[in-house]
């Protein structure tokens, strides 16, 4: 098999067949494309299946000095017989050589089993060398192995662009002020665009100039996969909106994702990234800028030689509408928007663009206060096309989505940001007599629209419920009664005295997702524990439910509120009572409930008449008349 197992692979780059690290290996040695952007690697006789009993190829990718190596899975079929592919058929990984060296004591990275959707198909190394040793097992199969490209790439593509800082092994800084510093660039993770190392702690600290911002775009966001919240994440990217960790939280970021932007509200930032997971993902890449305080938000993709930025948005023309508006939270934190004309009919054939730019942590709220557009149908229609109508967009994956499109006379829900941005767009095709559109008050609230409890800075989205402060009380999801934003987490933390525990109500609920709520039917969730990590003993819950109650088993409770980037749903209403341990709840029938009405914008709270009975702990001996 040795002979005539690769002939085909001589003809395309240049591979020495040498001497293994130890006895029993046949070393494989890749280091260079002959001109050609990749070369190609095979396993043995692929696409043929390969043999049993290969005791271990090695195939050496050695590039130069600065120089790293991308490889690319095009097929991969290796036989999966263990979940963690120790034993049978696998294909192991060293990704982090200065050269191309290995031997029985050389850490490797992880092991690769199963098909092509079982594994990353693109990897990258940290040095100028790369490994992978390939096994097969005693048993006979039809799999056939794997194919793929190999490329080298300079490491100088991903160069932080701050100054390290001296005596530690990933701190940066970045100030305006310094002429060393460019006023953009970019910044990575450790081993970027390779998966950075285990137990890590690297913090960014950006400084601007009293007249400029810190605005920061990741581009790509790569810890771990899946859903979990990011208070149980061992991974973690951590943006503070001040120059240490003691500031308050602006955002969280945990699993995966791009096109993530943050706006600092002054002139310093400060990124926390934290690695403590037994398998590290690849990291993130991301660019700053130091932006002045009267310029608008900023797009990094730039004209080649020219050191302008343009500007980031919606799909504008050049030509802009004279009703449209760009709304900064650093001119005014509220204010109320409207049609043209307003309280008459608005013009005919119109479009006006409303574009709102939060900073720091604050998420932009749309109230309306009016709306009365023309339709062309009778009755109340959800189907806005083809009317008078006026579209909510936010900011996912680096494009202006749209989350809903309001038409007719009935009055919307609250509308909220999923970031420090939205875009309100009105298009007019008709206009009438009586049409005389909208009026809506706008606010940039950190807050998220949560009116209860006490907010807490060390996390984004978090807000504390004390038995101390109140024993009874209610709470919501952000933006309610109006649909909650996506790629939200907000944590509501209950602490009771010794010996008492916390009674909880849904009265509404509605999270978007089917069950088991998790990341394969693509959910948001709430998520319920008696501790800060996960409990086992409560399920995620997600979709339209009935009202439902939880309990707690101790003091402490925690609740937490988790949305993707896809969909969303109208949230959730609850209320809470704290009561001591010997205590059992009962509701009163739902005539017994009064309806509150709270502030201006009109939300409804349903506080329900509770009865609580005593349930005295009865000695065996006691007897009842």
């Amino acid at each position: 098999m040795e002979v005539n197992l690769f002939l085909f692979v001589l003809e395309l780059y240049f591979v020495i067949v040498g001497h293994a690290v130890h006895p029993g290996c046949e070393c494989l040695i890749f280091s260079t494309t002959h001109g050609k952007e990749k070369g190609i690697f095979n396993s043995p006789d692929f696409p043929k299946p390969y043999s049993p009993n290969v005791d271990c190829i090695l195939y050496t990718f050695v590039g130069k000095r600065n120089e790293i190596i991308q490889i690319e899975f095009v097929d991969f079929d290796v036989r999966k017989t263990h979940l963690d592919c120790l034993k049978g058929d696998y294909l192991k990984l060293f990704l982090h050589l200065d050269d191309g060296q290995v031997n029985e004591y050389t850490p490797w990275e992880t092991l690769l089993c199963g098909g092509l959707a079982d594994i990353p198909t693109v990897l990258y190394s940290s040095g100028p060398g790369l490994v992978l040793e390939f096994h097969s097992g005693m048993r006979t199969s039809n799999a056939t192995g794997f194919s793929g490209t190999f490329r080298f790439m300079d490491r100088r593509l991903f160069k932080t662009g701050g100054q390290k800082i001296s005596g530690t092994a990933c701190d940066y800084q970045f100030s305006s002020a310094d002429y060393m510093v460019a006023y953009y660039g970019n910044f990575y993770s450790p081993r970027y665009p390779s998966s950075y190392p285990k137990n890590i702690k690297c913090s960014y600290h950006f400084k601007a100039s009293n007249r400029e911002r810190v605005h920061i775009l990741f581009e790509e966001i790569s810890l771990q996969k899946g859903d979990i919240s990011c208070l149980n994440r061992a991974d973690i990217i951590r943006i503070y909106d001040g120059s240490t960790n003691s500031e308050p939280a602006i955002k969280f970021l945990c699993n995966e994702g791009t096109e993530m932007e943050i706006f600092s509200t002054g002139p310093n930032l400060f990124i926390e990234f934290v690695a403590n997971s037994d398998w590290p993902g690849q990291g993130f890449k991301a660019k700053y800028q130091f932006q002045s305080v009267d310029d608008n938000f900023i797009d990094y993709e730039r004209q080649e030689h020219s050191g302008k930025p343009k500007i980031l948005g919606a799909n504008v023309s050049e030509t802009r509408s004279s009703c449209d508006l760009v709304l900064s939270s650093d001119v005014a934190k509220n204010g109320t928007i409207t049609t043209p004309n307003y309280p008459g009919p608005y013009p005919p054939r119109t479009t006006c663009r409303y574009e709102f730019e939060g900073r720091g942590r604050e998420r932009v709220r749309i109230v309306f206060q009016d709306f009365y557009m023309h339709t062309s149908r009778r009755g109340e229609s959800k189907d806005c096309d083809s009317q008078d109508s006026v579209m909510a967009f936010v900011l996912v994956d680096g494009r202006m989505d749209k989350i809903d499109s309001y038409c007719g006379t009935t009055l919307p829900k609250p509308v909220m940001s999923n970031g420090p941005r939205l875009l309100l767009e009105l298009q007019s095709m008709f206009g009438v007599q009586y049409s005389r559109g909208f009026r809506a008050s706008y606010s940039f609230v950190e807050n998220y629209g949560i009116i209860s409890g006490s907010q807490i800075q060390k996390y984004p989205c978090a807000f504390v419920y004390s038995s101390n402060e109140s024993r009874i009380g209610y709470f919501h999801s952000p933006n309610y009664p109006g649909p909650y934003p996506r790629d939200t987490e907000c944590h509501y933390f209950f602490y009771g005295n010794e010996n008492e525990k916390v009674h909880l109500h849904f009265h509404f609920f509605d999270i978007e997702g089917v069950k088991p709520c998790n990341t394969i039917s693509a959910s948001d969730y709430v998520e319920f524990s008696n501790f800060m990590s996960i409990d086992s003993r409560y399920t995620r819950h997600c979709g339209h439910l009935k009202e439902f109650h939880i309990e707690s088993d101790r003091k402490f409770f925690r609740v937490t509120f988790r949305s993707n980037d896809r969909l969303d749903g109208a949230g959730f209403n609850a209320s809470y009572i704290f009561l001591d341990k010997i205590q059992s709840y009962t509701v009163a029938e739902s005539k017994a409930a009064r309806i509150l009405r709270r502030d201006s914008v009109g939300v409804t709270y349903v506080a329900l008449s509770v009865i609580v009975i005593f349930s005295r702990l009865i000695e065996p001996q006691w007897c009842w008349d």
